[in-house]
């Protein structure tokens, strides 16, 4: 007996099933980030040695941490400033922002984000799942620029994660005190350097910039809380102390760092005359 389908209708519903998945899976994706807590913390000390006090320097009719802290509270909920300073700590207090006091034993921003962290945790009776380490020096930092750090963590295998920029002047390409980094093809660090990597044999100097993407490193990163701590264990290598380049330690022992592309300029105030720049950008 022969017996007539409707193919039309089936195809139609089995679309919209599909549809209905991807919204359902879509949405999970949202739920599942919206549960990853990320921790901004940013290190300030007082003790610069080319700029004592820095972190309470004004510029315009703001500090410097305080112009750092509304930009990072723009991409995080949860941000804090990591002191060793009580004139910081105060400062900190009195326009509304969150902090800590840490120990001043600390030789890296890194270990003070770890004893931060703990602090925190402590306080708060949050468990976080990562860790953005902030530059206390850098008033211009891109609330963008934060938030792809986080997105970063979306990938199971980021350990840490950083940002790179194109580089798009000879200059920069063999200036020692703007470290290049090389990228496999999945955007995970291979090597940082302060000399120019990689090497381009049987091209004149002058014409690298068009003979391959270099990249300079913009020195911010994020951590997995866990590989945080794990961090702090470990003993300088070789070739960090080489290159004075604390990321090759966390290479040399096998962590993967996650990078991503940012359009935006790394500016740093570490002098009294780069404060005097930056006032005219403003």
């Amino acid at each position: 007996m022969w017996c007539s389908v409707n193919y039309t209708d089936k195809i139609t519903n089995l679309s919209d099933k599909i549809t209905n998945l991807r919204g359902f899976l879509l949405i999970l994706g949202l739920i599942i980030r919206k549960k990853m807590n990320i921790l901004g913390i940013i290190p300030a000390r007082y003790a610069s040695t080319r700029f004592p006090g820095k972190p309470l320097a004004m510029l315009g009719e703001k500090t410097i941490v305080h112009h750092v802290f509304n930009k990072s509270k723009q991409a995080l909920e949860w941000v804090y400033v990591a002191t060793d300073d009580q004139r910081i700590f105060d400062a900190v207090k009195r326009f509304g922002g969150k902090v800590v006091m840490t120990s001043s034993a600390h030789r890296s921003g890194t270990d003070r984000c770890a004893e931060a962290l703990s602090i925190i945790e402590n306080e708060t009776s949050v468990k976080f799942d990562a860790v953005i380490n902030i530059q206390g020096d850098e008033p211009f930092i891109q609330p963008e620029q934060i938030s792809l750090l986080s997105e970063l963590f979306n990938d199971p295998a980021s350990q840490i994660t950083t940002l790179v920029k194109k580089i798009i002047y000879k200059e920069d390409i063999f200036d020692p005190n703007k470290p290049k980094v090389v990228l496999d093809n999945h955007s995970f660090a291979l090597i940082f350097s302060r000399s120019p990597v990689p090497y381009l044999r049987g091209i004149p100097q002058e014409d690298w910039p068009g003979g391959y993407i270099f990249y300079k490193h913009i020195g911010i990163y994020g951590y997995r809380t866990k590989v945080l701590r794990e961090l702090t264990q470990l003993p300088p290598s070789e070739i960090e102390i080489a290159e004075s380049l604390e990321q090759l330690r966390w290479l040399s022992n096998g962590y993967k760092i996650k990078t991503a592309v940012t359009d935006h300029e790394s500016i740093g105030i570490d002098t009294p005359e780069d404060l005097v720049r930056a006032l005219k950008m403003l």
